[in-house]
């Protein structure tokens, strides 16, 4: 145990969690604190449980870690009996139940993330089978199954790609070769493009290519919309045969019936859809949704184990067998009242029993006869398309079978006529072959003989004399020539293929010998042509590498370059600014004063000394400024009276002007003085 705790503490205090435990710590923990801790680490395999369980209901939180913990194939220790304890440890957050399932999740992370993440696709979803009655639940249902098992497959290639050794460099490398190769099949493309240059109208026989792909890419597609086409016509002619099917036998229905019993056969009808419609659907639908209520508020409760189940079957039997009591003692009380109706019930119940039954075996045996109706159309359309008329009846047919024999005695006797002349003609083509051969033999053995001989070509040429022989008897019939004509004719000719042939002799063994230098020179060409473009690919390969280091190399010895220049103006400026010190120094050390007073420092202390006077000289002014200050101010604000004053009388002197006469003004000592 001591051990167990060791480890999960290591664990949490790694990465991803560094929960900083230790042994005291970890043990001291509380119930809540511990559940966290597992929803943390449910939450590190499967992101959607990192929640803070503060936030929710212990139930939900219980139900939630339980389905997590199925899902990753967790089997607590213990017997069956137990999983009632461990399902309220779990809620309780007891250690003794979170210990366990923390070391063994610690153990196997990765293995568990990868169940986890698997499960949100391939967990699958099971649908009632009334649900799947419907045609739109079921296509969905198919579409989810064939979805999940892309899925596995997808899943399965990715690991096996993981899983097969394939490297970073190997990928780089296959890039890089794939590249090279695509350099070398665009140059053959140029070089075929120059040759094809050469060549006269190429551009028009290229157009001409492009045109022909251009149709047979067309002719594709106009091939697969005419199956297409054909396949909605076969489509639209079964339909209306099935139409043309109910039509004739709603027809001959009507042409053998009478009005009454059409009526009586559609109040039958009606009497049955009604019972389905208002008694069977009804309580059908009542059960269905009966037991999918059932279903909901069981899924809804949380997970049972095989101990609870057993529990719930004791209760059930009890409470059957209590309904089986009760219902003995209501019989038994009310056994004498109900005498009278307990026969008519009988009677009633065992009808409706019947009733049912019929309904169930009508309803079956209209599908029957619906799929054996389509069944016998699908026939009736394979009949047709094989024999490209429809199906024949009665006379019709044994009248059909009847030229069928006729027909199939005529066919055996021109089948064995056909069966001996094949045979006759295998005989004359293997006597044909066989004369063939024969006769290439003897051209063969003759050739050979003249080349022994050393009078190749004598029998052609003799093929030849007797031609020309023959034209030549021809034409001395035609002609009237002489017998003597035609000898000196032969003679002449036998000459010169005489000495045609011992001409030729020597050249014709001299042909041989280079014909035999020629294939072998053509050979030693063609392997060595082989060597030249592997070569070549590889020498054009190692350039366009080498292109690029020596691209790499220059780009780089600019940069050196620059970073040379930039190196040497820094040279240079701190060398300026070395001398400049070196002369200052000097200038400072020297004993003549001249030189002294041109060192920077005595210039700097002189203009430092100047500002501190020009320091001194503004204080003091600022000192007088702020002594004169208030005097001055007043003075101000005297000149500023003083002008206003002024302003006023020169506009009572203007208003004075423009205004007409009242008094006469006087003035004396100083004094002005109004006279009316």
């Amino acid at each position: 145990m001591s051990d167990q705790i060791q480890f999960i503490v290591e664990k949490l205090n790694q990465e991803p969690f560094r929960k900083n435990y230790n042994l005291i710590t970890f043990d001291s923990l509380e119930s809540m604190q511990l559940l966290q801790l597992l929803n943390d680490v449910l939450g590190e395999i499967d992101p959607k449980h990192a929640v803070d369980i503060r936030e929710e209901l212990p139930e939900q939180t219980a139900k939630r870690m339980l389905g997590l913990l199925g899902i990753l194939k967790y089997k607590p220790p213990g017997s069956i009996s137990d999983l009632s304890a461990f399902r309220q440890g779990l809620v309780t957050g007891s250690k003794p139940v979170i210990h366990p399932v923390l070391h063994w999740l610690l153990q196997r992370t990765n293995e568990l993330k990868k169940r986890a993440y698997l499960a949100r696709f391939l967990v699958k979803l099971e649908v009632p089978a009334e649900f799947l009655q419907d045609d739109t639940v079921a296509d969905i249902n198919k579409q989810y199954e064939e979805l999940m098992e892309a899925f596995k497959n997808l899943h399965k290639e990715c690991e096996q790609l993981k899983t097969s050794g394939l490297s970073a460099a190997e990928i780089r490398r296959d890039i890089s070769a794939m590249e090279e190769e695509k350099d070398q099949l665009i140059k053959r493309v140029e070089r075929l493009k120059k040759r094809v240059e050469t060549v006269q109208n190429h551009q028009r026989m290229l157009e001409i290519a492009r045109q022909l792909r251009l149709e047979k890419e067309r002719e594709e597609s106009l091939a697969q919309q005419k199956q297409e086409q054909k396949n909605q016509l076969f489509h639209a002619e079964q339909r209306l045969q099935r139409a043309q099917l109910q039509l004739k036998e709603m027809q001959h229905a009507v042409v053998d019936s009478k009005p009454e019993s059409l009526m009586k056969k559609l109040e039958e009808e009606i009497n049955f859809n009604s019972y389905l419609v208002t008694e069977k659907i009804p309580r059908e639908l009542e059960s269905k949704k009966n037991s999918t209520y059932f279903l909901q508020k069981v899924v809804a409760e949380p997970a049972m184990s095989q101990s609870d189940l057993s529990v719930l079957e004791i209760k059930i039997n009890e409470v059957n067998a209590q309904m089986n009591q009760l219902i003995e003692k209501r019989m038994m009380k009310y056994e004498p009242i109900d005498s009278k109706f307990s026969m008519y019930r009988q009677q009633a119940s065992i009808i409706s029993r019947k009733k049912e039954a019929k309904a169930e075996e009508l309803q079956a045996a209209k599908e029957e006869m619906s799929s054996t109706e389509r069944q016998m159309l699908q026939k009736t359309n394979q009949a047709r398309e094989l024999e490209g008329s429809e199906v024949l009846k009665g006379d019709e047919f044994k009248h059909y079978v009847n030229k069928l024999r006729s027909k199939n005695t005529f066919y055996k006797k021109k089948r064995l006529e056909i069966a001996e002349i094949t045979a006759e003609y295998g005989v004359l083509q293997r006597t044909e072959e066989l004369l063939k051969q024969r006769h290439e033999a003897i051209q063969q053995q003759l050739q050979a003989i003249e080349d022994k001989k050393g009078i190749s070509g004598y029998s052609y040429t003799q093929e030849e004399l007797e031609r020309v022989s023959a034209v030549k008897s021809e034409m001395d019939e035609m002609k009237g020539r002489t017998l003597d004509n035609m000898s000196e004719m032969v003679k002449k000719l036998n000459t010169m293929v005489a000495e045609k042939k011992a001409s030729l002799a020597p050249v014709i063994k001299e042909l041989r010998q280079l014909r035999q230098k020629c294939q072998e020179l053509t050979q030693e060409c063609d392997e060595k042509k082989i060597q030249y473009d592997s070569c070549a690919a590889g020498l054009e390969s190692n350039r366009s590498t080498l292109e690029q280091e020596v691209k790499g190399l220059l780009e780089e010895c600019v940069q050196e370059e620059s970073n040379y220049r930039y190196i040497n103006c820094m040279k240079t400026n701190l060398e300026i600014q070395l001398q400049r010190a070196k002369e200052e120094v000097k200038a400072y050390v020297s004993p003549d004063p001249q030189e002294r007073r041109k060192a920077i420092r005595e210039q700097y202390t002189r203009m430092i000394l100047e500002q501190e006077n020009l320091g001194k000289k503004l204080r003091e002014k600022q000192k007088v400024v702020r002594e004169s200050h208030g005097p001055n101010m007043k003075q101000i604000k005297m000149w500023q009276d003083f002008e206003r004053l002024m302003e006023c009388k020169r506009e009572c002197f203007l208003k004075q002007q423009n205004q007409t006469a009242i008094g006469q003004v006087i003035q004396e000592g100083g004094k002005d003085r109004l006279v009316l």
